[in-house]
């Protein structure tokens, strides 16, 4: 019997390594580390079921999407450049970068998601959803993904408060991972004086974002009624694990 993994890569991290995350068909944590793009797809077994959810453009904007938004302020530029998908989400209330239209303009993290598109692509693996296809890769948006799951803007991502919350919401939508209300029990007066807080019982923000890919990942395959898609495909569209989306968040 072949084995499903599901693989949650964060692109973007302070020491310019990916963040990766793979979870198994019963949402266990199979593996979460950081390293080079050729340990990640050295990981990847071709003998496996795998769906890679990646947190990068998987393509330029075409200028599908043009026009001011109402959230915009009136002294920014009308004819900002931006994927649908970006505008979509954009205009519900959830924040996320927008991508240009050439692959010069864009930052060196997006540069390493095309790389890493390419190189998935070049070893047969189809863009979803491809139901009959063995390996699928997708766009996400962890910042979305908190968004959707929370219902309103999740708190600041390096923030105490907003790692908790993150890490509850995951917790709660079945990641066989530590509660994260623990972190309350290990908190005494002694150590809150001392400073001496329990941050171990927490994942770092690039080890949260790989989590909640990886959560998008399986809900992909495993759940799929449980999904949207936002945007037109020919620029990507960001795969989100929750069947409707709110009007504004």
């Amino acid at each position: 019997m072949i084995e499903s993994i599901f693989i949650g890569v964060e692109i973007a991290t302070k020491q310019n390594l990916l963040a990766y995350a793979v979870l198994d068909g019963e949402m266990q944590i199979r593996k979460l580390t950081s390293g080079k793009l050729e340990d990640l797809l050295a990981f990847i077994s071709e003998d496996s079921s795998v769906v890679v959810a990646i947190n990068s453009p998987s393509g330029l904007s075409h200028s599908l999407s043009k026009g001011k938004l109402k959230s915009e302020a009136p002294k920014q530029a009308s004819g900002r450049e931006m994927r649908l998908a970006e505008r979509e989400l954009r205009r519900r209330g959830i924040l996320i970068p927008i991508t240009p239209s050439t692959n010069a303009a864009c930052p060196l993290w997006v540069q390493t998601g095309f790389e890493l598109y390419r190189k998935l692509e070049k070893r047969g693996f189809a863009k979803y959803p491809q139901p009959e296809a063995q390996t699928q890769y997708l766009e996400t948006n962890p910042q979305a993904v908190y968004y959707v799951l929370a219902e309103s803007a999740p708190q600041p991502k390096l923030a105490l408060e907003g790692r908790l919350q993150r890490q509850l919401l995951l917790y709660e939508h079945g990641l066989r991972i530590p509660d994260p209300m623990d972190f309350f029990e290990e908190i005494t007066r002694h150590k809150m004086t001392k400073g001496n807080w329990p941050l171990d019982l927490l994942y770092a923000p690039e080890q949260l974002n790989a989590l909640a890919a990886a959560l998008t990942a399986w809900t992909a395959l495993r759940k799929p009624e449980r999904i949207s898609l936002i945007g037109a495909e020919a620029e990507g569209q960001i795969v989100l694990p929750v069947n409707q989306l709110k009007e504004k968040y």
